[in-house]
């Protein structure tokens, strides 16, 4: 089993060197940058890696654009913030030693928030699939809730792909800004209008779900902020797509399904 690694990249230079590293049982990695203005492509090439500067086609179709650009039918796909721990790296191995049983895999993705491991919050384990063959599966998604979906047999692994999110608050505020304006999208393209009590009730349902139900209080402070902040960014979705229907003059009671990004982490 030969394996290529993807990246996507834009302005990773803080990140990329720690994903590289992590990979050395890559037969080629592969890094896609659209444009960054850093040292990211620098860095990436001084490590080993093939550089393609590609324009943003949006995060499922970059991704797949990187899967085409790889020799190898065995596709690991990680993005530029996050490292592969020993124990999955151990796995990866012996995959490529004895040879893959599925057309893909997932496993879990441990996130580190505010200096803190979060192992509850609904953010663990947070299964993934990640590790795939390119011909029989694609990513998904049109907006910001990309995913791989594959055409056969998915198996699982065990060790964790760590994920380093937010560093501070004022770092987590930004990238709320920008994905509840893609995620409020998302539902204006589906036809979903938000009523007025869901736009009240949901913030403090989702509260609750990720601090109590999801035992956020188990992570402690960093649990009490995630709970809050996952119920700012579902305010702030549907507060937007209501802003959208008001401009586009389409507003109507109803519902709207939260899909999976309820109490998402941050990118």
């Amino acid at each position: 089993m030969q394996l290529s690694v993807t990246i996507v990249t834009l302005n990773e230079e803080r990140n990329i060197a720690r994903a590289l590293r992590s990979v050395p049982f890559a037969d080629e990695v592969v890094v896609v940058d659209s444009g960054s203005r850093d040292r990211t492509r620098e860095i990436a090439a001084a490590l080993g890696a093939r550089v393609i500067e590609e324009r943003w086609r949006g995060y499922a179709a970059q991704k797949n654009f990187a899967a085409e650009q790889a020799a190898y039918t065995w596709i690991l796909s990680i993005d530029a913030d996050e490292e592969v721990g020993p124990e999955l790296a151990a796995e990866i191995l012996r995959l490529k030693g004895e040879g893959p049983a599925a057309d893909g895999y997932a496993f879990p993705r441990l996130a580190r928030y505010l200096g803190k491991w979060i192992r509850h919050s609904g953010w663990y384990p947070d299964r993934k699939v990640r590790l795939y063959r390119k011909d029989r599966a694609r990513w998904t998604g049109d907006y910001v809730h990309e995913s791989v979906r594959v055409e056969g047999a998915v198996a699982q692994l065990h060790g964790d792909l760590l994920h380093y999110t937010c560093d501070s608050l004022a770092e987590h505020y930004r990238t709320l800004d920008r994905y509840t304006t893609l995620a409020a999208r998302e539902l204006r393209a589906r036809g979903r209008s938000v009523g007025a009590l869901q736009l009240v009730l949901s913030p403090a349902w989702t509260f609750v779900k990720s601090y109590v139900l999801q035992r956020g209080f188990l992570d402690g402070a960093a649990g009490l902020t995630i709970a809050r902040m996952a119920a700012i960014y579902t305010f702030r979705k549907y507060s937007k797509a209501r802003e959208g229907d008001w401009r586009e003059s389409t507003v109507s009671e109803g519902t709207v399904n939260e899909g999976n990004d309820a109490n998402p982490a941050p990118r």
